[in-house]
């Protein structure tokens, strides 16, 4: 190697590396104005400037740095922090931050079906449920937090398989099992009354996929692989009875028995997703006022299994293998994996406190949030 040639690859070198440090300094310049440099951490190797995992502004792709893949329910507390269940077990984001909360013997890691979350006045209540029975505890929690399970067993409800859980109104809980209905209300079940109208077996065949209330919170909908919405209700003497179903039958134009999905709008609009599209119905005359919506009408995918309406009132729908669409009462949009999804089978889906959706699927989280998709992997 000749000397001029050496000379010239030391300077391209130092000019290198004194770049680098010039960029150093200022993004040590901007983070005391607020700003940073991926999340705020930075470092030179070398003659290489290196960043943490977190991306830029610009990027659409965050690492969660756990191995969780498939999440398939979600809530947000009172504090905005998310929360997931996945194959892992129960995980957490808040402050930019995945937690995965596995360390406590009493709520259970493994096959977690389902879970629910109510602020109440300095008792944040959560359960969780599995085919171990229904836990209650406390919001945050960790290794050593107390917890409460509820077993056949003890006499209190119908089924150790628990698959849903949901607040009613006041100190009222519902839960569905492998058997049918259960509901707990001031430290004591409710008596079952409607074995006439829906006995244990028809849940043994039809499994319940789906639970949800009136906006009173004293009535619940059920939506069954292959039976229809069942629908139960808190009678006058501590019981729960039934009321008639919604299936295919007569003037009822749902699209499906096999109903995966239900959301009850606050002026108690029902929306039901089925494998054959999406059914609503409006007022309390249960042969009435029903419209279906299929992919003639705009869905991308009749099969939806996650329903949720974000803070402009815009109805999400979740498919099967299709993605999203959105429904603002008139216009349809949807989106892929095209578009940002991380996948187009959407499990579950939840808005935060700021106006987030949070959509759930099986290969990660993606995050809509001012009309960009954020990818959490």
């Amino acid at each position: 190697m000749n000397n001029n040639h050496e000379t010239d690859m030391k300077k391209n070198r130092m000019y290198r590396f004194s770049a680098l440090i010039a960029s150093a300094i200022i993004l040590t310049a901007f983070a005391g104005f607020g700003a940073s440099g991926a999340n705020g951490n930075y470092r030179i190797a070398g003659d290489e400037l290196l960043m943490n995992a977190t991306p830029s502004a610009q990027s659409n792709s965050v690492e969660t740095g756990l191995q969780a893949k498939t999440f398939y329910a979600a809530l947000v507390d009172n504090k905005n922090t998310k929360w997931f269940l996945t194959e892992l077990g129960i995980i957490s984001f808040a402050n930019d931050k995945w937690t995965l909360h596995n360390g406590n013997s009493k709520i259970g890691s493994a096959n977690l079906k389902d879970f629910a979350y109510r602020n109440n006045q300095g008792a944040p209540e959560f359960w969780v449920v599995s085919p171990n029975g229904a836990t209650v505890s406390t919001l945050p929690f960790d290794e050593k937090t107390e917890a409460t399970t509820y077993q056949a067993g003890d006499g209190s409800i119908l089924s150790n398989n628990v698959v849903k859980v949901t607040f009613g109104n006041g100190p009222l809980r519902w839960f569905g099992t492998d058997m049918g209905i259960a509901a707990f209300s001031d430290n004591k079940w409710l008596t079952l009354a409607y074995d006439d109208s829906y006995p244990s077996a028809m849940f043994q065949e039809y499994p319940i996929t789906s639970i949800a209330t009136n906006p009173a919170g004293d009535s619940l909908y059920v939506a069954t692989d292959g039976a229809g919405v069942a629908r139960v209700y808190r009678n006058d003497v501590d019981g729960i009875s039934g009321a008639s179903v919604y299936a295919q039958w007569g003037p009822i134009i749902i699209p499906s028995d096999k109903v995966y999905s239900i959301y009850i709008a606050p002026d108690g609009t029902k929306w039901f997703g089925t494998d054959q599209g999406v059914a609503s119905h409006k007022g309390n005359n249960t042969l009435d006022n029903w419209v279906v919506y299929t992919t003639a009408e705009g869905l991308v995918n009749n099969f939806v299994q996650a329903i949720a309406a974000d803070k402009k009132g815009n109805l999400w729908f979740g498919t099967k293998g299709g993605g999203i669409s959105v429904f603002d009462g008139s216009k349809w949009t949807s989106y892929t994996t095209a578009d940002g999804l991380n996948s187009n089978n959407i499990l579950c889906l939840t808005v935060d406190n700021d106006g987030v959706v949070w959509i759930g699927t099986d290969d990660g989280v993606t995050a809509f949030n001012g009309g960009n998709f954020i990818s959490y992997k």
